[in-house]
């Protein structure tokens, strides 16, 4: 009986302890409530105020323009009226701009015409260093265009610079020969004079507006896979700036005067050419198909071949799945036409120019062109070109690199080690005949990029 007591008494307690809490927060409670609805009443206050078509006063400067933020007809008045202002102010700025190049004419030939009764020669730097201001298609070729909008927040620039070697300023009247020709017309037959501007460094050369001639009863190329192994038809070739006027005559010319200015025997696909890269000799020769075995299968897909003659490497690549682009130049016979015709990719290069690839692209680099004739600092260049285009574990193979004995190890092994291949295969092997006497050497090695 006295817990029952006890029990009721605790209750009571607790009803009235949980009165008196509800009591005290009672208070709180309704000026809370006050609150939100003074907030609401204000708010309706305002919006009856705006939109009751009275205006809204700012405390602005006397200077400041009037805006009217909530009436449309206003404000769309102001801004067609600031629209013509912009445009008055665009005309005014373009008609100065007119005169004051005007003036700059008109005082420049002042200048001149003062310099040339004093007997003063005219300044080499004018147009971007060219002595004369160029005209017509060659000013057209070599001055910068206007980019869009929002590209030199991008890239930096605004403006798109054609691409044009920086030696062509040297050798100003035969670049503005080439650059002369009826735009929309056909181009000058000047394949030849082209080369000669490249091989002086005048590259690259800058786009024209004109077509070339096609030669005259064009056969088509025999199609693939035969096409790998066919002397092409004459027909597809203007012959007139080679010495040999037929492909018979370059394959008779390499039997008999041991090869052209680029390769030696490379015209003649049924002899010697047919036959390279096919076996390993221990020595320097090596085989395409040991070179593969060093990769996993597979993995070598495409690559380059560095003066590549007429296409021979490219070809033999390509019947295992490989796809190479040969850089050639057509030395007195038309080496990128006899590669395309075979169904392979050329590309007109010279060993100066930076490899047109980007970055870490090609499994496989190729090249016999390079030895001891390319300066050393060129070959360095283009040394650490080829370790850029090859990805992480492309290789390179030097094949018959030529040089002297005493170069070997005191010039182009420190270059190699320079530029930071790993190598895998390296055979170096003495000259034979005539050069054992001179101590001549080949090399040939297959170097990796490293992983990492």
């Amino acid at each position: 009986m006295h817990t029952t007591k006890l029990r009721v008494s605790t209750s009571q307690q607790q009803q009235q302890l949980d009165a008196a809490m509800d009591g005290a927060h009672r208070p709180a409670a309704r000026r809370s409530k006050m609150r939100i609805l003074l907030v609401v009443i204000a708010t309706n206050l305002v919006s009856v105020y705006l939109f009751s078509g009275a205006s809204l006063s700012l405390r602005l400067p006397a200077s400041a323009p009037s805006i009217h933020l909530w009436d449309s007809s206003a404000l769309l008045r102001d801004l067609n009226a600031t629209r013509a202002a912009l445009a008055t102010a665009r005309a005014e700025i373009a008609g100065l701009r007119a005169q004051c190049n005007t003036s700059s004419l008109l005082l420049e030939s002042v200048l001149a015409g003062l310099g040339a009764v004093h007997g003063d020669k005219p300044a080499a730097e004018d147009f971007n260093g060219w002595p004369e201001e160029p005209t017509g298609e060659l000013r057209f070729a070599i001055e910068p265009h206007r980019l869009p909008l929002g590209f030199s927040a991008k890239f930096g620039t605004d403006e798109l610079y054609p691409g044009l070697g920086f030696a062509c300023r040297n050798f100003q009247e035969e670049f503005a020969q080439y650059m002369t020709y009826n735009a929309s017309g056909e181009c000058p037959d000047d394949d030849a004079f082209a080369l000669q501007l490249m091989l002086k460094g005048c590259e690259p050369l800058p786009r024209r507006r004109c077509r070339p001639r096609s030669p005259a009863r064009y056969v088509e190329p025999a199609p693939l896979p035969g096409s790998l192994w066919t002397i092409p038809p004459d027909a597809t070739v203007n012959w007139s700036p080679y010495t040999c006027k037929n492909y018979t005559c370059l394959v008779n010319r390499a039997r008999a005067r041991g090869g052209s200015y680029e390769c030696k025997d490379c015209f003649d696909l049924a002899g010697k050419e047919r036959r390279r890269w096919l076996t390993d000799n221990g020595g320097p020769g090596f085989s395409i198909d040991g070179v593969l075995a060093s990769r996993r299968p597979g993995t070598v897909r495409v690559g380059l071949d560095i003066g590549g003659g007429t296409g021979t490497f490219a070809a033999r690549m390509r019947e295992r799945n490989v796809t190479v682009v040969t850089t050639t130049l057509d030395m007195d016979a038309p080496f990128s036409r006899f590669v395309a015709s075979r169904g392979l990719v050329p590309l007109h290069l010279t060993l100066t120019q930076r490899l047109p690839f980007a970055d870490g692209v090609l499994d496989i680099v190729h090249t016999m062109q390079l030895s001891n004739w390319v300066p050393g600092g060129v070959l360095e260049f283009a040394l650490f070109d080829v370790y850029r285009v090859l990805r992480p574990g492309g290789v390179f193979w030097l094949d018959h690199f030529f040089c002297l004995g005493p170069q070997l190890n005191g010039t182009y092994v420190p270059i190699l080690d320079r530029v930071g291949f790993r190598r895998l295969r390296w055979k170096a092997s003495r000259k034979l005949d005539l050069g054992a006497e001179r101590n001549e050497w080949y090399v040939s090695a297959l170097l990796e990029k490293p992983m990492t």
